[in-house]
C-alpha cells in the first residue's frame, strides 16, 4: 500500500524552437516541491519519469530541493502527446509562432480541436500512438507500481498522461481528459492511493509548495 505523487512537468519553454526544456522559473518550481517534501518528511520509495528532458530536469530539481536521489525509472508510457503531430494532422498548413495573446489561444483552440480528432479516431497524427495505446502506456505506468511497489512513489511526467490517469479513475469520457490537461499547472501535484487490487484519487492539480501570496507569479501552466 502506498501513495503515489504525480508531479507535472516545471514551466517549460512554450514559444521557443525547443518547448522540451524549462525555463529558469520551470527549476525553481521543481526545486520548491522539493524543499517542500523534505520540510513535510515525505520521502519516496521509488521515482519514475517520462523520458523527455523537461521530466528529467524536472525530477532533478525536485531532488536538488529535497537534498535526495531517488531509485529512477525512465518509464516512456509517461511521456506527452506531440502537439505539433496533432495540430498537423488536422492543419497542415505552417502556424505563425505563438508570440501574441491571440496566437496563443489560436494554437490551443486547434491543440483541444485535434486532440479530439485523437481520442474519436478520427486522425493519426505522424509518429503518435493510437490514442488507446497511448492511454494503455499511461495505465501500464501505474500497474507497474501498484505491483512493485509500497510506501510513497513519485512519477513526473505531463499534462497529457495526468489528465488520463484521473479521467480512467473517475470513469469520465475520454474527452474529459482534455479539459482537465488545459487547467494543470506547473509542478502541481496529483495524488492517489493504490494497494495491488486499486487505485484512487485523492487530490489534483495542488500547489501546497506555492502558496504563499508572493509566490503567486510562480503558478503557471505551460
Amino acid at each position: 500500500m502506498g501513495q503515489i505523487y504525480l508531479v507535472r512537468h516545471g514551466q517549460a519553454s512554450f514559444g521557443q524552437a525547443d518547448y522540451d526544456n524549462l525555463s529558469a522559473l520551470g527549476v525553481q518550481q521543481g526545486e520548491r516541491l522539493g524543499a517542500y517534501f523534505q520540510r513535510k518528511g515525505i520521502r519516496f520509495s521509488a521515482a519514475l519519469r517520462g523520458t523527455l528532458r523537461r521530466h528529467e530536469q524536472t525530477l532533478s530539481a525536485i531532488e536538488r530541493g529535497a537534498g535526495t536521489e531517488h531509485k529512477t525509472l525512465a518509464w516512456p508510457g509517461l511521456n506527452e502527446y506531440d502537439s505539433h503531430a496533432l495540430i498537423d494532422a488536422i492543419h497542415p498548413a505552417p502556424l505563425p509562432a505563438p508570440d501574441t495573446p491571440e496566437l496563443y489561444r489560436h494554437h490551443f483552440r486547434l491543440l483541444r480541436g485535434a486532440l479530439h480528432h485523437w481520442i474519436q479516431g478520427k486522425s493519426e497524427p505522424k509518429g503518435m500512438p493510437l490514442y488507446p495505446d497511448f492511454v494503455a502506456g499511461v495505465m501500464g505506468a501505474m500497474d507497474h507500481i501498484r505491483s512493485q511497489f509500497e510506501g510513497n512513489v513519485l512519477v513526473v511526467s505531463s499534462g497529457g498522461p495526468i489528465s488520463t490517469i484521473v479521467s480512467t479513475l473517475l470513469g469520465a469520457p475520454a474527452q474529459t481528459s482534455v479539459e482537465l490537461n488545459f487547467r494543470i499547472r506547473n509542478t502541481s501535484v496529483t495524488e492517489l492511493d493504490f494497494n495491488p487490487k486499486r487505485l484512487a484519487l485523492l487530490t489534483y492539480n495542488t500547489l501546497p509548495h506555492l502558496d504563499e501570496a508572493d509566490l503567486q507569479s510562480w503558478i503557471t501552466y505551460a
